[in-house]
């Protein structure tokens, strides 16, 4: 979009007209900070100078700097208690402000072990959208193509109480998400999120990351970028898919929402979002076959070491030609001592052991369900998976960036791996596995 030469910013070339707007207004109120600050302290003088607390002072009239400065002294939270108190047990007169106080903003309580309370007004809503309304243009000189796809960004809401006087206090992000500033904001191609309303504004922290987590892999395709309003946040979620990955697979695979879920308003919502889609099921079920799937095979491959022999590289495969279907194990070894390498019955115990690693709900299919068949180890070659990189670097892939996938279903993958096998191994037994009571 073209943008009005005198709207551009010395920050750099806006991405459109709003954010040539936005950047001229940080320009303009960061270029002349000391005056804007003068300007805004005159007002507030001005607008508060019947107040309680600052006639103590005898200001009579005066809104300059120096004069103020002289005249108020630095004060700490415990000074204004006694006067924020006031407000919170009910009492309405011109106290702080001569604007009515609407609400208490709680501070994190992680200073003093304390939540503090902080008096604000309607009129500040406006000031916070504002502020919030400018990070967008700024990271757009930076970042391009932002107002393509979805963010998957974790926002949720924290408990809220009322004062004696009957005054909410919340954190000032959960002010912001319940107000219609948020709730009713226009669209905005820069900030589009796969989390519902519903989702967010949910008091229960389960519920609430249990949802936006499930929106976010029901739109993966649109997600273009992942975040959270503290890095904490980021890494809870991602601590989150860890644990519930097998849930969440099952609600997609079912389109039938986690009975754990038990809001009625994200309930609503959620049938108009979740359908069964059983091959994005199977996909995250896939990318959730890493982590634990790295374990296993770190686990069987102990029985290796007294033959001083040891798993070069691996990847994975469902095999779903069998009946019951079977995950496929892909080994290139490293064997030190050929004349002293495993045999078949110990690799066939490695299948075991990395059968005993996997999770209950694989055990459960193995021994209950019968529906997984025994775990299979295909041993290749010495030399496969550079052979494996070289097919992916001769189809585009960087070579600085390559890293071996630990599940492929890729035919022409599929064909050079099983060219290299030198033997098969399966699993000689079943897996541990015990019912285990649904909490």
């Amino acid at each position: 979009m073209a943008v009005d030469d005198a709207l551009s910013s010395p920050l750099g070339p806006p991405a459109c007209e709003k954010d040539a707007k936005a950047l001229q207004f940080i320009e303009e109120i960061t270029r002349n900070t000391d005056s804007v600050q003068e300007d805004v302290l005159a007002k507030i003088l001005t607008q508060n100078a019947e107040v309680e607390y600052l006639k103590r002072f005898n200001l009579d009239g005066v809104t300059d700097r120096e004069t103020f400065k002289s005249k108020i002294p630095m004060i700490r939270y415990d000074d204004l208690q006694p006067e924020i108190q006031r407000i919170a047990n009910g009492d309405r007169s011109s106290i702080l402000s001569t604007h009515p106080i609407s609400e208490f903003l709680t501070s994190s309580g992680t200073s003093a072990g304390e939540r503090k309370l902080m008096p604000t007004i309607k009129q500040e809503l406006d000031r916070r959208q504002l502020l919030y309304s400018l990070l967008m243009p700024v990271m757009n000189l930076y970042v391009p193509g932002l107002d393509k796809g979805k963010g998957l960004y974790f926002l949720f809401v924290k408990s809220e109480t009322r004062t004696p006087g009957g005054l909410l206090a919340r954190p000032v992000l959960t002010s912001y998400y319940k107000s219609d500033h948020f709730k009713t904001r226009p669209y905005d191609p820069y900030n589009v999120y796969t989390s519902p309303n519903e989702a967010i504004l949910c008091a229960d922290s389960f519920q609430s990351m249990y949802t936006q987590m499930l929106c976010g892999l029901l739109e993966r395709e649109q997600v273009l970028r992942v975040g959270a309003v503290f890095a904490s946040g980021l890494l809870r979620a991602i601590r989150f898919l860890q644990l519930h990955w097998r849930e969440l697979a099952g609600d997609i695979e079912s389109g039938m929402l986690n009975k754990e879920i038990t809001d009625p308003s994200v309930k609503d919502c959620m049938v108009k979002i979740l359908k069964p889609n059983p091959k994005l099921a199977e996909f995250v079920r896939m990318e959730c076959d890493e982590a634990e799937l790295q374990k296993a095979v770190e686990n069987a491959s102990q029985l290796l070491r007294e033959f001083n022999t040891s798993v070069v590289e691996y990847t994975s495969y469902a095999d779903t030609k069998t009946i019951p279907g079977h995950y496929v194990i892909y080994w290139e070894l490293l064997v030190k001592d050929p004349a002293n390498s495993p045999s078949d019955e110990v690799l066939n115990q490695c299948c075991l052991a990395m059968e005993e690693c996997l999770n209950s709900v694989y055990r459960q299919g193995r021994v209950a369900d019968c529906s997984i068949g025994p775990l299979e180890i295909r041993v290749v070659k010495n030399g496969t998976f550079e052979e494996l990189m070289d097919y992916a670097i001769s189809r585009g892939a960087s070579i600085n960036q390559y890293k071996v996938p630990r599940c492929v279903n890729f035919t022409p993958i599929m064909e050079l791996l099983d060219s290299r096998v030198v033997s098969k191994h399966f699993s000689p037994a079943l897996p541990y596995w015990t019912p285990e009571r649904r909490r």
